[in-house]
């Protein structure tokens, strides 16, 4: 015998049925889109890695010679004190930019996964207006 279709209560199954299906669907193309920006995120890091330590590298080598030529142009001057200050103060002011960069792809690497909070909250918005 069945109850639900004497209770009349087919119907309802039938739909709580389909909204579990159709939730299952939309859940795994959840996952499959986060999974999709993870990769692209990862593939960004790594590459952001490698030219931040092949510019890093490159950088210093480039700024010691820079600094070394300066001061053995200045040796013999009056101004050698001055030269060597002077070059210390670029440095800090160079090291306060490369921060300030940092800082700048810090807080946009903080929007990853955008995409899929987006899809998140929509659905659950929608969830919320059918209850």
């Amino acid at each position: 015998m069945n109850w639900f279709a004497l209770l009349g209560l087919e119907g309802w199954a039938a739909r709580w049925r389909a909204t579990l299906i159709e939730g299952a669907i939309a859940a795994e193309d959840r996952l499959e889109l986060a999974h999709l920006e993870w990769a692209d995120q990862k593939r960004r890091l790594a590459q952001l890695l490698v030219l931040l330590i092949l510019f890093g590298a490159l950088s210093v080598v480039a700024l010691l010679l820079l600094s070394v030529a300066v001061l053995v142009q200045f040796w013999d001057t009056p101004q050698r004190v001055l030269v060597a200050w002077l070059l210390a103060g670029s440095w800090l002011l160079a090291c306060g930019v490369v921060l300030a960069a940092l800082l700048s792809i810090g807080r946009k690497a903080g929007n990853a996964f955008a995409l899929t909070r987006r899809e998140l909250s929509q659905d659950w918005r929608s969830i919320k207006e059918h209850l």
